[in-house]
């Protein structure tokens, strides 16, 4: 039996669970933004690491693919950070990773698995911390399992009420579109500065959305 661990979306955390899970496995798959070289290595000195780079992967990340096609132990795998810039025919696929919304979803469309395994990284408001593992039996088809890392309180971000969430995003905004930069915006907002770069993130990244859009992709 062989086990693959399927992550993304880590932004420099490697939690000590998560490690965890991944020492258990034969290979790693990370579906991007891990955010710095340093988890890329950290990841490697677990097992052997197949990543492809996200939005939030800079200048570092130059060696790592926009996509990955690849068959491991049978399973033929494709893996991208955004599903959105899938151009790729995947008729021939049995399961496609991919990552960026941070919420963990799996469904099975013409027998072909889609899987984004969410975030363990940093806690993003009410979403939870996931993985997934794929395990690859010697007979028979291959199983995933969502996982859900013990969260380290000090990895979270603090939980903010909803009906704050607004203006604060609303505050970002007008910041940004001043040219602040994110240290500044987050003083001024009163809010962390982890919380200010995933606001403007978002808000840049997305040219014309609405603070209602950016509250919906922070799963608010």
């Amino acid at each position: 039996m062989h086990k693959i661990g399927i992550l993304s979306d880590t932004h420099n955390l490697l939690r000590p669970s998560v490690a965890d899970i991944l020492r258990t496995c034969d290979i790693i798959l990370h579906a991007g933004d891990l955010h710095t070289r340093k988890i890329f290595d950290e990841l490697s000195a677990i097992a052997p690491v197949y990543a492809v780079r996200g939005n939030a992967d800079k200048e570092w990340a130059a060696f790592l693919p926009q996509s990955l096609s690849i068959e491991l132990f049978g399973v033929r795998i494709f893996m991208i950070h955004d599903k959105k810039q899938i151009r790729e025919d995947m008729h021939d696929k049995d399961l496609i990773i991919c990552g960026h919304s941070h919420k963990y979803e799996q469904r099975t469309t013409n027998r072909q698995i889609w899987l984004n395994p969410g975030s363990c990284g940093h806690r993003r408001f009410s979403l939870p911390v996931t993985m997934a593992v794929l395990t690859v039996p010697q007979t028979g088809k291959f199983q995933i399992a969502q996982m859900h890392p013990d969260t380290d309180p000090s990895a979270s971000q603090t939980l903010i009420p909803n009906k704050d969430m607004k203006q604060i995003v609303l505050c970002v905004m007008q910041q940004t579109d001043k040219g602040k930069s994110v240290t500044e915006i987050a003083g001024h907002c009163k809010i962390s500065g982890e919380l200010a770069e995933q606001i403007c993130r978002l808000y840049v990244t997305h040219p014309g959305v609405t603070a209602d859009g950016i509250l919906g992709k922070m799963g608010l």
